[in-house]
């Protein structure tokens, strides 16, 4: 049995990608529920592939329902139509596109074709993560590995030296204190040599 390797790009970011391994007589039905775990989204919206070109036009689609929308012909169904029967090129290329509010798409590629499958492998399964996902509703935690990735992607903490926890700038905040403390010590001294005049001026009257 053929197994079909697709590379599946983030449409907004090449850099960002997925390669996935499915069997060949697998539907489209498995493609878009690993492609979904790849990229660590949800399953409760619409989704369709579209046949492409070199150009990545999108073609006839292979949907995961028939939705109340145009169609320039009849869709395929996911559930119904199996990968293998889909490939007209050795490169062939399909676009999905998910969430048809957020419309999410992404570029899926055939990179590999291989007749032996890994008997270790459960397929559609991902073999290969690349760039950190898209977050489906909005910032993710970063912890760990990813966190590290984003520090020296941007170099956050380049410009930080020198500022407190709360931000602010501790030499300023040292060199305030200070003069704080100095201020106080002189007014103690004023106040001394205020009273020390006014007793002194008590003893002469006597």
């Amino acid at each position: 049995m053929a197994i079909l390797k697709f590379r599946v790009y983030f449409e907004e970011d090449d850099s960002i990608y997925r390669d996935v391994a499915v069997r060949h007589k697998q539907h489209f039905l498995q493609l878009h529920q690993i492609i979904l775990k790849a990229y660590e989204f949800d399953s409760k919206h619409q989704a369709t592939f579209y046949r492409s070109n070199d150009n990545w036009q999108r073609g006839r689609e292979i949907s995961l329902e028939r939705y109340d929308k145009a169609y320039k012909a009849d869709p395929l169904l996911m559930g119904e139509t199996t990968i293998g029967s889909e490939i007209f090129d050795p490169n062939q290329k399909f676009v999905y596109v998910y969430d048809f509010v957020k419309n999410w798409g992404f570029l899926v590629e055939l990179i590999n074709v291989t007749k032996e499958e890994n008997g270790k492998l459960d397929y559609p399964v991902v073999v290969k993560s690349e760039g950190i996902a898209p977050s489906q509703y909005g910032t993710k935690g970063l912890v760990g590995d990813k966190l590290t990735e984003i520090e020296e992607k941007y170099d956050l903490t380049k410009g930080t030296e020198g500022f407190s926890i709360e931000g602010g700038d501790k030499s300023t905040e040292e060199t305030s204190d200070e003069t704080e403390t100095e201020s106080s010590d002189d007014d103690s001294q004023e106040e001394s040599e205020e009273a020390g005049e006014e007793e002194a001026g008590h003893t002469g009257e006597e």
